[in-house]
């Protein structure tokens, strides 16, 4: 009788989803990203995705100063993003310096989960492309060996660099590249997953990928548009990167703007920039606007009235 009256501070409902179990299905979503990429590369590409988790939840086990290495997972599903936007054999330094500042700087630096502006996987990529570009870049594109685990190491172009890949070697991914960019079809199934779960929003990646398309139609045609869906990071960066619950707009009106701004800033990139892929800058570029996309769009509260007009 006693407790029939409980005050308490909001919330007063609650979600049965918290951080980890978030994490926990992005790490299911990208499962068949990370199987596919041992598939066709081999061991390299395990060493790689492995090394990369470990050393970010590490690294945010010193910072944080806990025990629990794994805590609620964002680490983890940050070393392994950052791993699939490599090469499958960098060097193990890279791989650790890049792990180090995807948690410590581009985490931990803006306090932690939640608080970061910038997408963490991205920003330890976005440095070492600057200072160790020459390792993740140029000639460093293995030939994929499907179900060779231990295949010599052969070296040859990306599919944007030669544009000469079959759409069916695209969408399974027989094709030279990072490690999470090259099977459209693993992509596929894991963001499925995804919005089958309520993590993702229909909007980032479906105008992203739109608009990827309908530049990529001045490029050729038809196929082309196409291919420059299936080819590079595209489908990685619209389903698992732009779709970053902190780093993304939360109305559905910034959400249309935001991946609209990265599939407009990934085209132009493409089409008429230096580097041969823009995903990673056009995202970045789009986590800076992000606070100013959810202001502007924010929807008018019931009632609200102006203050001239009250």
């Amino acid at each position: 009788m006693d407790r029939k009256l409980v005050v308490s501070s909001s919330p007063h409902l609650r979600s049965p989803e918290n951080i980890q179990s978030v994490m926990l299905d992005v790490m299911v979503a990208l499962f068949p990203v990370a199987l596919m990429a041992v598939f066709l590369f081999g061991y390299r590409a395990l060493i790689t995705m492995v090394l990369a988790t470990l050393v970010a939840m590490i690294t945010e086990t010193l910072i944080v100063r806990k025990e629990d290495w794994f805590g609620d997972g964002s680490s983890a599903v940050t070393g392994l993003l950052l791993a699939l936007t490599l090469p499958p054999d960098p060097p193990w330094w890279v791989v650790v310096i890049g792990s180090v500042v995807a948690v410590g700087i581009g985490k931990h630096l803006f306090g932690g989960v939640g608080n970061n502006i910038f997408n963490p996987a991205l920003v330890g990529r976005a440095v070492l492309v600057v200072s160790w570009g020459a390792h993740i870049a140029g000639d460093v594109w293995i030939k994929p060996t499907p179900f060779n685990f231990a295949a010599d190491i052969v070296t040859e172009a990306t599919p944007l660099a030669t544009k000469a890949a079959s759409l069916g070697d695209l969408f399974i991914g027989t094709v030279s590249g990072s490690l999470g960019e090259t099977s459209a079809l693993a992509l596929i199934i894991g963001g499925i997953w995804l919005y089958h779960r309520g993590h993702i929003d229909w909007r980032i990646p479906g105008v992203f990928i739109a608009l990827v398309f309908v530049f990529g139609l001045f490029d050729g045609g038809f196929n082309m548009g196409l291919y420059h869906v299936l080819a590079g990071g595209v489908l990685l960066g619209a389903l698992f990167m732009a779709t970053d619950m902190v780093t993304s707009p939360v109305t559905p009106v910034g959400k249309l703007i935001f991946g609209g701004g990265c599939g407009l800033i990934t085209m132009v990139i493409r089409l008429f920039g230096s580097y041969p892929e823009g995903v990673m800058f056009s995202i970045l570029l789009m986590n800076s606007l992000t606070p100013l996309i959810d202001n502007l769009t924010l929807p008018k509260r019931f009632g609200e009235v102006k203050q001239s007009d009250a």
